[in-house]
């Protein structure tokens, strides 16, 4: 069952939000959390009353970080429970998964939004640079997607939601490697789609635009300005906008949904 909840506001972002009965103590394993989209991401979730299985590396930083986040999830009615690997780390990750999976839940759905990017001009790019995107961006996401895998083929209701951009589908100057990554992405989502929906395991892709966060908060307002320009809508769009859709992704509404890959970019990509 989907619920519609609005409340009137004068803002040029509405505030809506959807309630989606499956999602309910859903058991979803979402990269990247500590801020940005992903944040918003697990805190919509958590109003869903899901149980969030939060992604992070161990530092003392996001170990303080994760405790704030894990009473908000809380006051809002979702469960927590932290689960720290480095995504670019194959081992670490199907360790840490296989032994979350032993004793806990099984996980039904999953988020691969953890992301990173180190812009720089072609001529500029470094050895060190493509690595840690790539390794972050599409490796990460395939290592917790494989190592799901199993686990996956044995639960029910499954549905993956790849955080790709919309650079990933038209490129952008000085994001070569981060366009590149995020690409990779989609082909990710799309084959994954296909090899596992006899399964009835689906898998999308979401592509933001220009979203407001503390990583587009450092852009130069020129830059600001310029993207703004390209927006039909005349507007960067909200977290909130980006995670009212991977609700909707994961919950049952969408069943009929696989191999999509959705922009929410006000109109940037037409």
């Amino acid at each position: 069952m989907t619920e519609l909840i609005t409340n009137a506001t004068t803002n040029t972002t509405p505030n809506v939000s959807f309630s989606y009965s499956d999602l309910k103590e859903k058991v979803i394993l979402v990269t990247g959390t500590m801020r940005g989209i992903g944040r918003e991401i697990v805190l919509s979730l958590a109003k869903q009353k899901s149980h969030l299985v939060c992604n992070y590396i161990n530092s003392e930083k996001n170990i303080e970080n994760a405790r704030v986040l894990k009473d908000e999830i809380e006051s809002l009615g979702g469960k927590f429970t932290p689960l720290t690997f480095d995504i670019s780390k194959y081992d670490e990750v199907n360790d840490s998964i296989s032994k979350f999976l032993k004793d806990g839940p099984a996980i039904t759905g999953l988020v691969n939004n953890a992301g990173i990017t180190k812009d720089q001009l072609a001529l500029r790019i470094k050895e060190e640079d493509v690595s840690t995107v790539i390794d972050t961006n599409l490796k990460g996401a395939i290592y917790v997607t494989s190592a799901l895998t199993r686990n996956f083929m044995k639960a029910q209701n499954v549905s993956i939601v790849n955080i790709s951009s919309v650079v990933g589908l038209m490129g952008n100057p000085s994001q070569i490697v981060y366009s590149s990554s995020k690409a990779g992405l989609i082909g990710l989502t799309k084959s994954y789609a296909k090899e596992m929906s006899s399964k009835k395991i689906r898998c999308n892709a979401i592509c933001p635009g220009l979203i407001e966060t503390d990583m587009t908060s450092s852009l130069n307002e020129k830059v600001k300005e310029g993207y703004l320009e390209k927006i039909p809508l005349g507007r960067a769009g909200t977290s909130r906008e980006v995670a009212n859709l991977v609700c909707f992704l994961l919950s049952e509404t969408s069943s009929y949904i696989t191999g999509e890959v959705i922009k929410v970019d006000g109109g940037l990509y037409i």
